[in-house]
Order: structure tokens, then C-alpha cells, then sequence
């Protein structure tokens, strides 16, 4: 019995020596008078600046660093994936890595707490499912820091025709580059908040002296969109041979329109096949149900007489 418990306990340990850590780190970061005071010198992030992380998650942050693959690779190929995602700050990947520890403790270790109330499971199970928890622990926040990607990139495609459109209507109507992009900025503060925060970020970049082909790369590396992409490389061209930017923006504009149009005619025309699945696992099979089958229960009938 003992040797059965042991891991139970081993766990358990685990899991109260990291809520121990949690809140030693917690509590060392909120008596610490030089980081209130500077909190409170600095102030709340802007609103339409992106946050590296909450706040409440920086206790991860050491434990995160302990964590960190070995490969260059694989720590590229998530850093990259936090920055696009808007976790831009200098401890986003460790405070990554930390969530990921704490999870695969606590999710196989409250498993193995609940889990003798059920007397349906053997021990064999339970520990098979325990690993599985450790398995869900270690891959699910990969998971939604990709979906968290895929779910920003789709609102600044969705935003980028109306910002594309109001950059047009600003640099014809005499605006420059700079000014133009702040207009759009400020226009798009509340409809598309993260593109407007995009692109008051290139704003300010601008203003503080970074030359502005690099300000344009700066904003192709934070979104990683194709259409963004594009309009990037547009400008930089424009920039470095000295024409015209209306005009630039307009052709790409109605290029850009083309695109979503073919692009729409090429979603409508899959509707089609689409449809066949549905129709023939859930429609066809009621249909036939309802028009054959009265006279099947009427033949059944007339042949058991």
C-alpha cells in the first residue's frame, strides 16, 4: 500500500513546494518598495500599446527560466509565435515555459485527488489518464498560443481593407505618410483596436527618428500578414524611388479589392462541395425516412398477414 502511494505523495510534495515558491515570489515582489514605487512612477500601460503578460503571471517568470529548451530552433519558433501574438515583453517566453511546468503538475496531481472517488477505474487506469493530464499539460498551452496567433492575424486581415481604404482617402487629401498612418491610427482606435495599434506604433517609431523603411519592417514582422506584407513593400519601393504615394495606394488598393473578390468567388464556389457531406449523412438519410418510409412499414405489414 505504501509503495502505491508514494508517487501520490511525491506529487503532492511537488505541487505544495511550487504554491509555497508561488507565493514567496508573490509576496517578495509585492513588499518590495522600489518596484511599487516604480510601478507607481510608470503607471498603466497605454491602451493601445499590447501587453507582454498580465501582471499576475510574472511569478513564472524564474521558474520559466530553469525550463527553456535547448534548442535554438524550437525557442525561435515560440518566440516568434508570442510576438506575434502581442506578448512582446522581455520575460514572455520563460513566463510561457513556467505555465506550461505548473500546468503538467497541477492537472495530473488534481486527477490523481479526485479520481479514488471513482470505483470504476483501476490503479492502472487512473495512472494511464494521470499521464495523459501531464501530456494535455505540457502540449495544450502550444495550442492556444497558436490559436491566440490565428484569432489575431484573422482580426488585422479583417481590419486591413477599411485602414487600407482610409490611408488612400488620407494621402490623397494631402497628407503625408507619417501624418496619414496616425490618422488611420486614430480613426481605428475603437472599430480595430489591435491595427490601430499597429500602425500608431509605426507612428511613433517614425516620430522618434527610426527611418521608416525599418519602421515598415517592423510592422511586416509584427503581424506576419501577407497583405500587410505587400502594402510594406509597396511603400518601401515608393519611398526609395521618390513616386507618387496616392498613386501607388490606389493601384494596390484596387488590386487588393480584386484579390477579396476573387478570393470570395473561390469560397462560394466550394459551397457546392461542401454541401455533399451534410446532405448525404443528415439530410438524405431523414428524407428517406419520411417519404419511403411509410410504405416499407406499410409492406412489412401486409407481409406479416
Amino acid at each position: 500500500m505504501a509503495l502505491e502511494t508514494l508517487p501520490i505523495i511525491i506529487l503532492l510534495t511537488a505541487a505544495v513546494f511550487m504554491l509555497a515558491w508561488v507565493l514567496a515570489s508573490w509576496l517578495a515582489g509585492a513588499r518590495d518598495p522600489a518596484r511599487r514605487r516604480l510601478a507607481a512612477m510608470v503607471g498603466p500601460p497605454p491602451a493601445m500599446m499590447p501587453t507582454a503578460a498580465p501582471s499576475w503571471m510574472g511569478w513564472l517568470s524564474p521558474l520559466g527560466r530553469w525550463l527553456l529548451p535547448g534548442s535554438k530552433v524550437e525557442r525561435a519558433r515560440i518566440e516568434r509565435l508570442l510576438f506575434l501574438a502581442g506578448f512582446r515583453g522581455p520575460n514572455a517566453l520563460s513566463i510561457f515555459f513556467g505555465s506550461k511546468t505548473v500546468l503538467s503538475l497541477l492537472l495530473p496531481t488534481a486527477w490523481l485527488l479526485i479520481s479514488p472517488a471513482s470505483s470504476m477505474l483501476t490503479d492502472g487506469q487512473r495512472w494511464l489518464l494521470a499521464g495523459l493530464a501531464v501530456l494535455v499539460g505540457m502540449l495544450a498551452p502550444n495550442r492556444w498560443l497558436e490559436l491566440r496567433v490565428e484569432r489575431r492575424q484573422k482580426r488585422l486581415r479583417d481590419g486591413f481593407p477599411e485602414s487600407l481604404d482610409m490611408l488612400v482617402i488620407c494621402v490623397e487629401a494631402g497628407l503625408g505618410l507619417t501624418s496619414a498612418i496616425a490618422r488611420v491610427a486614430e480613426e481605428l482606435k475603437f472599430s480595430q483596436p489591435e491595427l490601430a495599434s499597429e500602425l500608431a506604433i509605426v507612428n511613433a517609431e517614425m516620430r522618434a527618428g527610426v527611418d521608416r523603411e525599418v519602421a515598415l519592417d517592423n510592422l511586416n514582422a509584427r503581424t506576419g500578414l501577407s497583405e500587410i506584407r505587400g502594402l510594406v513593400s509597396l511603400l518601401q519601393q515608393t519611398l526609395r524611388f521618390g513616386t507618387g504615394i496616392a498613386d501607388s495606394l490606389r493601384v494596390y488598393a484596387a488590386e487588393f479589392r480584386d484579390q477579396r473578390m476573387q478570393a470570395a468567388e473561390e469560397r462560394a464556389g466550394k459551397i457546392g462541395t461542401k454541401l455533399i457531406f451534410p446532405l448525404i449523412f443528415c439530410e438524405f438519410p431523414a428524407f428517406f425516412v419520411i417519404a419511403i418510409g411509410p410504405a416499407v412499414m406499410r409492406i412489412m405489414e401486409a407481409f406479416q398477414r
